[in-house]
């Protein structure tokens, strides 16, 4: 693709559309994994004793595992599904406008 071809695709508004979606559903989802994390430390730092406490009186796992692991399970899960929608909606529009593109082009 050449420069001209590509500042078409680039100036095309359902290229800018798709863009700004998927930029916003980028920081959404960054925002989503943040305010996780963010909320996991402030626990730790403000209510250790909730973490550390064991899970069965007998048992010697605590909440803070479970708490931990769901985190970091939670954010996978999270960006696969950014990952999942990046590359199947987003990337359909784009070479939807290329097509485009490339058709006009011609």
């Amino acid at each position: 693709m050449d420069k001209q071809t590509a500042r078409r695709v680039l100036d095309d508004p359902e290229f800018q559309k798709m863009a700004r979606q998927k930029a916003l559903l980028g920081w959404g989802f960054s925002a989503v994994i943040l305010f996780m994390y963010l909320a996991y430390i402030w626990v730790i730092g403000s209510s250790p004793d909730l973490l550390k406490t064991p899970v069965s009186a007998d048992g010697i796992t605590t909440w803070g595992i479970y708490v931990g692991i769901f985190v970091i399970v939670f954010s996978f899960v999270t960006t696969g599904i950014y990952v999942t929608i990046a590359n199947g909606k987003f990337e359909k529009m784009t070479k939807q406008v290329i097509d485009s593109v490339m058709e006009d082009k011609a």
